[in-house]
């Protein structure tokens, strides 16, 4: 049976990681829609601004998952997060329309997950 500190690794690697995605996300793309009037080295400083706090949430993610996961693993989990992070903010937040692709590219991340995690 698994213990409390077994499970709560794993998890807060998981959830700092969703936060760190959310973060990255916004300094990445949000300036196309925020800040598409201003000049380009305003849009990076203010990403840059944004991508600090991905970096002291991703950072101790790492740090922790790699207590439970190998360096593949995390990298496959990150590209899942990535994705499952990056579609409802392309929908909501850019007003992008939903599109079969997304779904096709989960599918094709699933399949890098079985062969990362697999025994």
């Amino acid at each position: 049976m698994p213990t409390f500190s077994s499970l709560t690794g794993p998890f807060s690697f998981i959830g700092l990681l969703i936060l760190s995605n959310v973060f990255m996300t916004f300094a990445w793309y949000a300036h196309l829609k925020d800040l598409s009037a201003k000049p380009w080295w305003i849009a990076v400083f203010v990403s840059w601004g944004i991508a600090f706090f991905e970096y002291v949430l991703q950072v101790p993610a790492n740090r922790i998952g790699y207590e439970y996961f190998s360096l593949g693993q995390l990298k496959i989990a990150q590209e899942v997060i990535t994705l499952s992070v990056f579609i409802p903010f392309a929908i909501f937040y850019m007003g992008e329309p939903f599109k079969t692709d997304y779904l096709w590219a989960g599918l094709c991340l699933l399949g890098a997950v079985y062969f990362m995690f697999r025994a």
